[in-house]
């Protein structure tokens, strides 16, 4: 496998300067800005994964990761705002297609969801549910047009359980007239992913609109809907914390690059930072290129043998941890050699540093 490129390479450069043009302001708004948004609307971003026929991009994982990496490394509160929007709006794979087709006749769609099962969905009908819940940090609710949410099944009084006694759990589409979304997002960092709580409360619900995230109930025959989501959700996180480190590193390189000398500060000291970021660059490359390739080796062992080996998918996992790790660990390692700038909160790369530390908080990838 040839070295992974830069982020850079898989983004234009004017895309690039009209996000970082408005992150500032996308803070203070908590949400992302508009013109972000437009461009992220014109390039069909929220619909990476979902095909030509729904209005999407239709492109593979691998192809996917690259960009959300990009978008990442661009801003981090426009790339995890992209891979978790894009990742619900990978869920019409799994939707009634009467459901996805009218869903995803806007031509602005866009999925916020919440994967914890904290809604009751109590079966009035065969037809019907009446559905009550709260579902926190739903990235993107914003400007979401529909939100996503796990429930407990309820029937005559009493929750649904499987045959080894877990409960039955499923997922729901809401519309976004149907929810009450409370602006309770706090986070120090990722504060313009608007990842706010949403809420229903007793709200009548067709059976059209409950679906099975499980790559054996797919509906369309895609090979994206096909692989498993879990090791789909870790390699998107992955990416993101990764996307987010580069960009602390061409941050750190332009500020030692630009520091002037004095008492404190030499050539000498200079040079030394700058082996500094060299290694870390290495380490994190080396990281990256093990991940691109464990997750190729898996796309491609679908491809050619309509299987996914549990080894396989293993490698995944371990190898989307470990590069949210180093990742995390070399901008670490460099942060106490930034100067005063990066505790300033308006600066840009502590804005960067905010957001990688709020993205490695997800509990999916600690495990």
């Amino acid at each position: 496998m040839n070295p992974v490129s830069h982020p850079s390479t898989f983004i234009d450069s004017q895309s690039v300067n009209v996000i970082r043009q408005y992150t500032a302001e996308a803070e203070q708004l908590r949400c992302l800005h508009p013109e972000q948004l437009a461009v992220i609307y014109n390039n069909r971003w929220f619909n990476l994964y979902v095909p030509a026929e729904y209005g999407g991009l239709g492109l593979s994982l691998p192809e996917g990761l690259r960009i959300e990496e990009a978008l990442a490394w661009t801003d981090g509160s426009v790339g995890w705002t992209v891979t978790l929007c894009s990742g619900a709006n990978w869920f019409v794979g799994f939707l009634q297609p009467n459901t996805a087709a009218t869903l995803f006749s806007c031509e602005k769609v866009c999925f916020a969801g919440s994967g914890r099962p904290s809604g009751i969905a109590r079966l009035i009908n065969d037809d019907e549910f009446e559905i009550s819940g709260s579902w926190q940090y739903a990235t993107g609710a914003a400007h979401a047009t529909a939100f996503t949410a796990n429930c407990h099944i309820e029937k005559d009084g009493r929750l649904l359980q499987h045959e080894d006694g877990t409960p039955v759990v499923a997922s729901f589409i809401f519309l976004r007239s149907e929810v009450l979304i409370t602006e309770d997002w706090k986070g120090m960092g990722m504060i313009a992913t608007s990842s706010n709580r949403f809420d229903v409360s007793r709200l009548p619900v067709n059976k059209n609109r409950r679906f099975e995230i499980n790559e054996n109930k797919a509906v369309l025959p895609d090979t994206i809907y096909q692989y498993p989501f879990l090791q789909f959700a870790e390699s998107t996180l992955a990416v993101n914390i990764s996307g987010m480190a580069l960009h602390f590193m061409d941050l750190f390189a332009r500020n030692i690059q630009e520091r002037k000398t004095g008492d404190y500060f030499t050539e000498d000291h200079r040079h030394s930072l700058f082996l500094r970021h060299e290694a870390a660059r290495y380490k994190q490359r080396e990281a990256r290129q093990i991940f691109y390739q464990a997750l190729q080796s898996s796309w491609d062992e679908w491809n050619k043998t309509k299987h996914f080996d549990t080894a396989t998918l293993e490698n995944v996992s371990r190898a989307s941890r470990q590069l949210a790790a180093i990742s995390r660990e070399v901008v670490d390692e460099l942060y106490p050699f930034c100067g005063l700038i990066a505790s300033d909160p308006s600066s840009e790369i502590n804005r960067v540093w905010r957001n990688l530390h709020t993205a490695v908080l997800h509990p999916l990838l600690l495990q």
